[in-house]
C-alpha cells in the first residue's frame, strides 16, 4: 500500500514526511477505494471479488459516508502529494489517469508473507528499539527520526481508535503471532525465522498461531503451487518441440490454477481475513518501502547497497542479526507471486487456452512469459524445490487436483465496473508488480 503512495509522491522518499496521523487515516480512504476489482479482459473470469470472499466487506467495516453537505468524513488524511508536510483537509483523492490504486487489489497476503521471511520486520523492529532506548547505533539526522517517530506509531503501538489497522486487541494481541495465523491458514506456511525471545509475550508458545484454527488451513498449497511451477516449465521446455512426444497438459495445468483458486476462496468466505491482509500487506510495504532504496535511515546508519537484500544485510549487522539468506529472492519474488495468485483467484488461468499465455509465446504475453520464468527460477533458489525436475513416472499424476479443507468456496458476488480502457490479462498482471 505504502508503496503505491510513494508512487504518487514527486520523490518517493517523501512518504516518509507525511505525518503519521495522515497516514493511518490514508490507509482507512484505501480500503474504502479497495472495492473496484479491474476488468481483466477475460471472458472466464465470473463477476465478482474472490479475493474478498464477500464482495460487501468493504462497506460492511469502512468508515461513514461524507454527508449530503460534503462535508468530508472524519480526520481525512489530507495528503498533499506535492507537499507532504502539508494538510489538505480533504481525502486524498483517485490519481489521475485512473490507476489500479490503492485498494485491495493491489497486493495478495503472500506479498506480506514473502517479505516478512526475509526478516526485513524483525530486524528494523531492532532498529526502532535501539534507537529510542539507547545510543548503540550511529546519531541519525531529522529526516531519519521522521522515519522512526512513524514506524513505531504505525506498527508498534496499539493502533488507532476504529481504524481499519485495527486488528490488535485482547482477542489478539500479538502481531507477529497474529500475522503468522494468517499465513499459517492461507498458505499452511511459516516464516523461516521463529518470533525473537525478545517480543514473545509471556504464555505465549512457539506454534501459537496453530491454535484454534480448526479444519481451515491450506496444507496442500505448496504442493499444488510447485506442481504449478513444475507444469509450466514443462510446458516452456517443450514450447518449441514441433516433432516428437510433448508432455504438456494444459487442461491439467488450468485444473491446479481452479484447485489453488478454490482453497484460497475457501479461507476467504464471508470475507474472512480480509483486513487481515489489507493490514498485514500495509504493514510489510513499509518496511519494504524503507529498503527499496537509500533513504535517511538506511543512509545514517551506513547501510547503503544496491538492492533491499543488501541494505537489510547491512542493516542487521549493525543490531546483531542475521536476514534470510536468500532474501533478495524473496524480495524480487513478492510483487511476481502476488500479481499471479491474484489472477488464478480471479480465474484468469481456468481454461486450457488461458494457460497457454503462461508458458507459449503468443506475440502479446511476452511480459507474462518472462515473469513466469522469474518466478520458477525464484522459487527453486528461495525454497530449494527442484521445479525443473522432471518428476518420477508421467508427467501428471494420476488423480486431478482439487482443494482441501472445508466445503466448496461460495459463488462469487458483484464485481465492481473497470475503468474505462482496462488493460488485457497480461497488462494487468505486469501492472500490478510491485504495487505494494
Amino acid at each position: 500500500m505504502f508503496r503505491s503512495l510513494a508512487r504518487r509522491m514527486s520523490q518517493p522518499a517523501q512518504v516518509f514526511d507525511i505525518h503519521p496521523l495522515q497516514l493511518s487515516r490514508w490507509l482507512d480512504e484505501a480500503w474504502t477505494g479497495g472495492a473496484l476489482v479491474p476488468d481483466v479482459g477475460n471472458t472466464t473470469t465470473p463477476a465478482g471479488t474472490p479475493f474478498l470472499g464477500e464482495p460487501a466487506i468493504i462497506g460492511a467495516i469502512d468508515l461513514p459516508l461524507p454527508s449530503a453537505s460534503g462535508v468530508p468524513f472524519p480526520a481525512p488524511s489530507g495528503i498533499n502529494p506535492a507537499v507532504p508536510d502539508s494538510f489538505t483537509g480533504t481525502p486524498l483523492g483517485p490519481p489521475t489517469p485512473p490507476l489500479i490504486d490503492p485498494g485491495l487489489v493491489a497486493d495478495h497476503l503472500v506479498y506480506a508473507f514473502l517479505v516478512e521471511s526475509t526478516g526485513a520486520f524483525e530486524v528494523l523492529a531492532e532498529v526502532v528499539r535501539r534507537l529510542s532506548v539507547g545510543e548503540t547505533l550511529n546519531p541519525i539526522t531529522p529526516a531519519a527520526h521522521r522515519w522512526v517517530r512513524t514506524t513505531e506509531e504505525l506498527f508498534f503501538r496499539e493502533p488507532p481508535l476504529y481504524s481499519i489497522q485495527g486488528v490488535l486487541s485482547e482477542v489478539r494481541p500479538d502481531q507477529r503471532v497474529n500475522r503468522r495465523n494468517a499465513y499459517w491458514r492461507m498458505f499452511g506456511l511459516e516464516p523461516p525465522h521463529p518470533v525473537p525471545a525478545r517480543w514473545l509475550r509471556p504464555g505465549v508458545t512457539d506454534g501459537a498461531w496453530k491454535q484454534d484454527v480448526g479444519d481451515g488451513v491450506n496444507t496442500s498449497f505448496k504442493e499444488k503451487w510447485t506442481e504449478l511451477l513444475r507444469q509450466v516449465w514443462l510446458g516452456m521446455e517443450n514450447a518449441k518441440n514441433g516433432i516428437g512426444p510433448n508432455a504438456t497438459d494444459r487442461e491439467y495445468i488450468a485444473s491446479l490454477c481452479d484447485a489453488l483458486r478454490d482453497m484460497m476462496a475457501l479461507r476467504r468466505r464471508g470475507g474472512l481475513l480480509a483486513r487481515e491482509e489489507f493490514a498485514y500487506v500495509s504493514t510489510l510495504s513499509w518496511f519494504h518501502l524503507t529498503l527499496e532504496d537509500n533513504h535517511p535511515i538506511v543512509a545514517d546508519l551506513n547501510a547503503q547497497g544496491p538492492g533491499p537484500a543488501e541494505r537489510l544485510e547491512k542493516l542487521a549487522a549493525r543490531v546483531g542479526m542475521t536476514p534470510a539468506p536468500r532474501s533478495r529472492e524473496l524480495f524480487e519474488l513478492a510483487d511476481l507471486m502476488s500479481g499471479l495468485l491474484r489472477a488464478i483467484e480471479l480465474s484468469v488461468f481456468s481454461s486450457g487456452p488461458s494457460v497457454e499465455l503462461l508458458y507459449l509465446n503468443l506475440g502479446t504475453n511476452t511480459t507474462l512469459l518472462t515473469d513466469m520464468n522469474k518466478i520458477i527460477d525464484l522459487w527453486q533458489s528461495a525454497t530449494g524445490e527442484r521445479v525443473k525436475d522432471r518428476p518420477s513416472g508421467s508427467a501428471q499424476p494420476l488423480r486431478l487436483p482439487a482443494p482441501s479443507g472445508g466445503a466448496a468456496p461460495p459463488p462469487n458476488g458483484v464485481r465492481a465496473s473497470a475503468p474505462t480502457g482496462s488493460p488485457a490479462p497480461i497488462g494487468v498482471l505486469a501492472g500490478q508488480n510491485g504495487h505494494g
